[in-house]
Formats: C-alpha cells, sequence, structure tokens
C-alpha cells in the first residue's frame, strides 16, 4: 500500500487519534486530537497556546499516536505512528478550516482562530495494521527525512533444521517452511513470540 493511501485513510476516514505526549517530567500523557490535513507526506493538526497540550509540543516536539477504524475488533484496522513534530504558526490555519468546517463551530471568528497554531508531523515511522484481513496484515512506513523503517523483531539463525515445531504452534501461519533455515512472512506476524518459545533449536531469536 501507498503512503499516501495510508495517511489519507488516517487523517480523512479515521480523523480522531490519541496521541501521546511528555509531560515536564518526562511522564507520558495522552490526549484525543483531530488531524486537519495531508499534503506532500505532511500531516497537520492545531491546538491552542493556552492548552498544556501546546506547551508539551513546544517542549518536546516529538510524539506518537494511534489511530482505529472499524466497530468490531476483526473488522478494525489500526495505524499507528511516532516521529517528529515542528510548529508553522498560522501557515495553513485557513486551509484547515476550509477542510474542517466544524472547526468554526468551536472558534467562528477571526480573533478567536487568533490563538490557534498548526503542528506539522514532518518525519515519522508508523505501522499499517489490518485485523480484517485473513491472515492479517501489517505494514511498515515512512514519512519526511528519514527512510528507516520498523524492523522485523526477529532473526532466524542457520541452526534451525526445518522441523516445523513454530509453524504448528503459529496463530497466522505466516512462516514458510519450504525453506529452511524458515522464513517468517512478516506482514501476515503478530508478533507474539510463540515461534521462539517453541523452537527447540533456539533459532529463533528476538532482536
Amino acid at each position: 500500500m501507498e503512503v499516501q493511501e495510508i495517511l489519507k485513510q488516517l487523517v480523512e476516514d479515521i480523523h480522531s487519534v490519541i496521541i501521546a505526549t511528555l509531560d515536564e517530567n518526562d511522564h507520558p500523557v495522552t490526549c484525543a486530537i483531530d488531524l486537519m490535513l495531508y499534503q506532500n507526506h505532511k500531516i497537520y493538526f492545531l491546538t491552542a497556546r493556552g492548552k498544556s497540550f501546546y506547551q508539551r509540543l513546544m517542549q518536546h516536539k516529538t510524539i506518537a499516536l494511534t489511530g482505529i477504524k472499524g466497530i468490531q475488533t476483526m473488522d478494525s484496522i489500526a495505524i499507528s505512528l511516532q516521529g517528529q513534530i515542528r510548529n508553522i504558526g498560522h501557515e495553513k490555519l485557513q486551509e484547515i478550516f476550509l477542510n474542517n468546517p466544524y472547526m468554526r463551530d468551536i472558534y467562528p471568528h477571526s480573533e478567536s482562530q487568533e490563538v490557534l497554531e498548526v503542528f506539522e508531523i514532518y518525519k515519522c515511522t508508523g505501522e499499517y495494521f489490518d485485523l480484517s484481513q485473513k491472515p492479517i496484515f501489517r505494514q511498515s512506513f515512512s514519512i519526511g527525512e528519514g527512510n528507516d523503517l520498523l524492523e522485523a523483531p526477529y532473526t532466524i539463525r542457520s541452526t534451525c533444521n526445518g522441523c516445523l515445531a513454530c509453524y504448528q504452534v503459529c496463530p497466522q501461519h505466516c512462516i514458510d517452511i519450504t525453506v529452511t533455515p524458515i522464513t517468517i512472512q512478516w506482514q501476515h506476524c503478530l508478533h507474539c513470540g510463540k515461534c521462539i518459545e517453541t523452537c527447540p533449536q533456539k533459532a529463533i531469536v528476538k532482536k
């Protein structure tokens, strides 16, 4: 899936997400926000200068967020990311209001809108996780200046003898047993670690 399509789902379809920041004691704090706009592999949201959320953003300039789409667990899609943000002031503020008309019900006139400032997520890594597919599907992605994707969590060593013990306990059967050492199809892996616990050769190790 293209990154732009993932961002479109995150901003337009999910829209409301839970975001985590750090307070002055480096303790995590979460709150709900709306993602307002995405353009050129960047995501934009806003907040008011008087909010504690604003102060946390200005102090640490890093965030993590998760949004979920779906009514039932097995119909759901989750998109998570973690990365860096920067304050761009009133830039794109009017464009955000055009794309999100409900904001005028909250801040109805220009005098009240002046207290709002826009933040840009410009560099991050993330993961798309789809439970509605069988087997499940996950995909890592990155935006901005860095291209570091989330790495596969396990390494398969040459001591694997193809005994199939891992395949038999894998809840998604996402292990290719036609080769030795086996390979794990990471796009379908739950990262549950049962294969590590089961392997008699200790050939699967966590990074």
